[in-house]
């Protein structure tokens, strides 16, 4: 498995460990000073529905292009430090990490608003669609909550 410092944006089938990425983001710069993390794991339940598993699918090449382009534009817009984005794709059971977002900058304010804004675009613009199956059977997430 690739460290975050080799690529700062990944779209990946396995597992990755929050606290190794955070200790990566933290050698990129000794200005650092405030990390913020969003973690978003598989629930349980969904409008009402009991979940079994998540499935994401991913459009290659233009879901790394879009998260890329999150990435700088937090770092611009917000004056942080370093992003890194890693989501993952192919099956997920509850519980599983489903995606992370690591935010690091000289103070927490900027880092808390990048942090926000990247998830919120994230959801909102890339290529990433979600399936999750239900007691009644298969269903494509459309909205983003």
């Amino acid at each position: 498995m690739s460290t975050a410092l080799e690529s700062n944006i990944r779209i990946q089938q396995e597992n990755f460990v929050v606290t190794d990425e955070i200790e990566a983001i933290k050698k990129v710069s000794r200005n650092i000073g405030g990390i913020t993390t969003f973690l978003g794991t598989g629930r349980e339940l969904s409008k009402g529905e009991s979940i079994s598993k998540l499935n994401f699918e991913h459009y290659p090449k233009m879901a790394e292009k879009k998260l890329d382009e999150i990435r700088i534009q937090a770092i611009k817009d917000y004056g942080i430090i370093e992003m890194i984005i890693i989501h993952r794709i192919g099956e997920i059971d509850i519980g599983e990490n489903i995606v992370l977002i690591v935010a690091a900058g000289e103070h927490r304010k900027e880092t808390f608003k990048a942090c926000e804004w990247a998830i919120t675009e994230l959801k909102r613009t890339t290529p990433i669609w979600k399936r999750e199956t239900t007691s009644t059977g298969e269903v494509w997430v459309q909205d983003t909550p």
